[in-house]
């Protein structure tokens, strides 16, 4: 395991204590429905993109990884089927196993009777088109990261209007215990912004990174399936 997946991992299973930590600093007495019920309108959004980032999360966690992009045994049965000489039945099975691989695989193989440019042109157009695809499956996290805190710093700043209007309306004689509440209840979305924020962040950086190998990966593979096919190889 390198270093980029090791603390990848580390800090998407540190991210429940983030939260854990987080919430007792400001909760007291309160539990954490309270909490949120106090946050207002905005505590209530930063929760509802909470739930779709950990939507996409799982989701990702599941589509994203090696065995699913590039099947093992898919790669083996096209590379056998390659060795075989048998292109058509390697189409057909590349549009029966749709995959990052099968799709970059069969753009090449379509090209089959063209020259080596021809194919290698297809094959980069075809793999440039599935990389985008699938980095805008986890571009939505990127998203939510830089989004939530500023949700957050919106509910302060509105939380902080609100303290100082009470100030303002009783001429300045707010009692402290008034203040005091009103600051605390700004400072909960500040707080569940960054709650949302940390994970998020974490994962959608695990997340690029184990796609972004698996591409590189993936490339060399099919690279190599179609070395044959170049000239100054026969």
């Amino acid at each position: 395991m390198n270093i980029q997946s090791f603390l990848g991992r580390t800090a998407i299973r540190l991210a429940p204590f983030i939260v854990l930590c987080a919430t007792p600093a400001l909760a007291q007495d309160d539990s954490v429905g309270d909490l949120i019920q106090k946050s207002g309108t905005i505590g209530y959004a930063i929760i509802l993109v909470s739930v779709i980032a950990l939507a996409v999360i799982i989701e990702n966690f599941i589509t994203l990884k090696r065995d699913k992009l590039a099947p093992p045994e898919v790669i083996e049965e096209i590379r056998g089927l390659f060795d075989d000489e048998q292109f058509q039945d390697a189409m057909e099975l590349c549009e029966n196993e749709p995959s990052f691989f099968t799709t970059v695989c069969g753009a090449g193989i379509g090209k089959i009777n063209h020259s080596y440019e021809v194919i290698e042109k297809s094959i980069e157009e075809m793999g440039d088109e599935e990389s985008i695809r699938l980095h805008q499956k986890i571009s939505w996290l990127s998203l939510i990261a830089n989004v939530a805190p500023m949700m957050g710093l919106l509910g302060t700043v509105s939380g902080m209007v609100e303290a100082f209007n009470k100030i303002s309306s009783s001429g300045g004689q707010a009692s402290p215990a008034e203040l005091a509440g009103g600051i605390s209840k700004a400072l909960l979305t500040t707080m569940f912004g960054l709650v949302v924020a940390i994970p998020v962040t974490a994962s959608f950086a695990f997340l690029r990174n184990r796609m972004v190998r698996t591409i590189i990966e993936t490339g060399a593979i099919i690279e190599d399936l179609f070395e044959r096919f170049r000239p100054e190889s026969r």
